[in-house]
């Protein structure tokens, strides 16, 4: 059993349970399938044993707009190869672009404390009819790919939108993305069109990236069109220095905003295109269909975060993260996004929650490692704001440590829905997230998502509960990936996800149920250490590391030692912490009795920086490879590749 608290930090109050959209949804399908529901966890059980019925009510929750025709699910039995919809028809952008008041607030967009927007729905619409004209005219039509180096910004959910509406295929990346990077995912697509920022901010500095798409432009196979977006207001500078390049304003001058056209495809036509993280060769290009995408997001946003029309969701990413593409689709349940790009601490720690007060978000969403920045930068910001709109905060990216809960709930606000979620890239979406019905618990994710028949099993293909295993998903769920681009029969797809456990989905994720239903995540499994035989979670060090005041953040990795495996902890320290002998006690004391003695390193090293990917996840196996002297196979995959020579060679690991 893990060690979580008994006690719920938080529970909704029967008047929140009973006016959730939960709650209104069991009892639509009590209604409709004549059965008796009488809760999340009935209900959840409902939808994965009945997953045709389930889809078909989430496609009405959401008044999905296309052409529902024949069969919901076919050969269901199978995964891969079940098909959700087969016969169905919609478009992705129809459904986010659905009538709302022209006068009424889409977007609202700020850029650090440099720029503040706010775009009506009616902007919205006319840049997203201008530039469906002037990618038609550029030849880009179904199926075809366009791609965007940019910021979180309006005109980027413009382009996805009238990318969309053409049939045509969306992949993104963020500007701090070196020219490697970009090329070694752009490259292997062929974009026909390509836009990019003339620059972006952070943390107070204006960074032009120029000279480097003049580099990248030239090496993309296939472009008929560059398209510079100004920031900076440098477009029309930075265009003129491309081939086939233009401004923006250029690009859509012909063409006056008209009546949009929606090209309806087959449900699960390839509507965006996302990418591993890289690490450990050329990033895999995942291609996920356009109905599972909106179908899940619509339930994750209606039902498991409770979110409703005119609500504002706000998550803090960039376009290089699948939170990103989350985040839109919210469009489709009328909500206004907020919309935030650059450092969350310039100037000041406190900028987002200014943010949230000023705009009044129901949900923020953030990643773990910012909370934890928040509560060791000792950050009170219920306090200080205005919260009372916000009703949920949710955390990913790595597992929300057992102190980030409590800090939440103490240092932000005590009634508030607090949900760990998990899931990925790979599924564009959640496995495991919130709960708005149910108490929340340190520590621990709430529950499987409706839909997904989560269990944890063990080596054998066990299930298990109370014990650590793998994350598996046992049945299909419409947002698999459609496949990986350039994998004609699937080999590299079905090797990512079904070789271990045959016609089950395997996640990577080293897991554990808890006694209330709850999950626990202690780290991806390829990153589990192994000392003496016995698995142990990096997720599970961190935890308890990172409480010692002069640890920033850590990082842990199995050496092999001695023909066994032995736990080596790196640990960045705060501005004039040393890492003398009674701070390493201090370290091993809080690891022993916080986790157990065998999560205790053998070694401890302090490190000035931690390698970590350009979505904010710490690289681990790159750290492993780089200590056992094997290369490292994508570097410009990193946002600080240069962090690696830290660990080259060290003495203290050669005794």
């Amino acid at each position: 059993m893990s060690a979580t608290g008994q006690e719920p930090l938080w529970k909704p109050s029967p008047a929140r349970v009973a006016g959730s959209q939960v709650s209104a949804f069991i009892g639509a399908v009590n209604g409709r399938h004549g059965t008796a529901l009488a809760d999340y966890r009935a209900l959840h059980r409902w939808s994965v044993e009945n997953p045709a019925a389930f889809w078909e009510d989430i496609w009405e929750l959401g008044a999905v707009i296309g052409e529902r025709e024949g069969p919901t699910l076919v050969d269901g039995d199978r995964m891969p190869g079940a098909h959700f919809f087969p016969q169905a028809r919609l478009n992705y952008a129809e459904n986010l672009l659905r009538p709302r008041d022209p006068a009424s607030v889409a977007l609202v967009f700020r850029g650090e404390d440099k720029v503040e927007r706010h775009v009506t729905f009616g902007e919205l619409t006319d840049l997203v009819s201008r530039l469906q004209q002037a990618l038609r005219a550029a030849g880009v039509s179904v199926g075809d790919r366009v791609a965007a180096t940019m910021p979180n910004m309006p005109e980027t959910i413009a382009i996805m939108l009238a990318t969309a509406s053409l049939g045509a295929i969306f992949s993104s990346c963020s500007p701090d993305f070196g020219e490697r990077g970009i090329l070694d995912r752009f490259g292997q697509i062929a974009p026909k069109v390509y836009f990019a920022c003339d620059g972006y901010w952070y943390n107070g500095k204006r960074v032009g990236i120029g000279d480097k798409l003049a580099q990248v432009v030239p090496q993309l196979p296939g472009l008929a069109q560059a398209v510079i977006v100004p920031y900076l207001d440098e477009a029309e500078d930075v265009a003129s220095k491309l081939p086939d390049g233009a401004s923006l304003d250029a690009f859509v001058a012909p063409f006056a905003p008209a009546p949009l056209t929606f090209e309806r495809l087959p449900f699960n036509h390839p509507a965006f295109i996302l990418f591993s993280s890289g690490t450990t060769g050329v990033p895999k290009c995942i291609v996920h269909g356009a109905g599972g995408t909106l179908l899940q997001h619509i339930k994750e946003h209606r039902l498991h975060c409770d979110l409703v029309p005119g609500d504002r969701l706000f998550y803090f990413t960039t376009c290089g993260w699948m939170m990103w593409n989350w985040l839109v689709t919210g469009l489709a349940s009328g909500l206004t996004l907020c919309l935030f790009d650059g450092s969350p601490f310039a100037p000041a720690p406190e900028v987002l929650f200014d943010y949230a007060e000023k705009e009044r978000f129901a949900l923020f969403g953030t990643s773990a490692k910012y909370i934890d920045s928040l509560r060791k930068e000792g950050v009170r910001p219920g306090e200080t704001h205005d919260l009372s709109a916000l009703k949920a905060l949710t955390s990913t990216g790595s597992p929300l440590a057992p102190e980030s809960f409590a800090y939440v709930y103490e240092a932000i606000k005590a009634d508030l829905h607090l949900a760990s979620i998990s899931g990925g890239t790979d599924i564009i979406s959640c496995f495991v997230l919130g709960d708005p019905t149910a108490p929340v618990y340190k520590g621990e994710i709430q529950a499987p998502g409706l839909g997904m028949a989560m269990e944890v099993w063990s080596d054998e293909g066990r299930p298990v509960t109370g014990e650590r295993g793998e994350l598996v998903c046992t049945r299909p769920f419409p947002c698999m990936p459609v496949g990986f681009w350039n994998d004609p029969e699937g080999a590299k797809y079905h090797a990512a996800y079904f070789e271990r456990f045959d016609n089950v989905w395997c996640h990577g994720d080293f897991a554990e149920w808890t006694g209330h239903g709850g999950i626990v995540i202690h780290g991806r499994s390829d990153a589990t250490l192994n000392p003496q035989g016995v698995r142990i979670g990096t997720a599970e060090i961190y935890a308890q590391a990172e409480q010692v005041p002069e640890i920033i953040e850590a990082i842990a990795i199995g050496q092999d030692w001695d023909n066994d495996v032995r736990v080596v902890l790196f640990v960045r320290l705060k501005a004039g912490a040393a890492l003398d002998a009674e701070l390493e006690k201090r370290i091993r004391t809080q690891i022993r009795t916080g986790a157990s003695p065998r999560h205790v390193p053998a070694k401890i090293i302090a490190v000035a920086d931690i390698p970590r990917t350009r979505s904010g996840k710490i690289t681990e196996l790159a750290v492993r490879d780089v200590v056992h002297g094997r290369p490292v196979k994508n570097t410009d995959a990193l946002a600080n590749p240069e962090s690696l020579d830290l660990y080259r060679d060290l003495p203290e690991l050669a005794v």
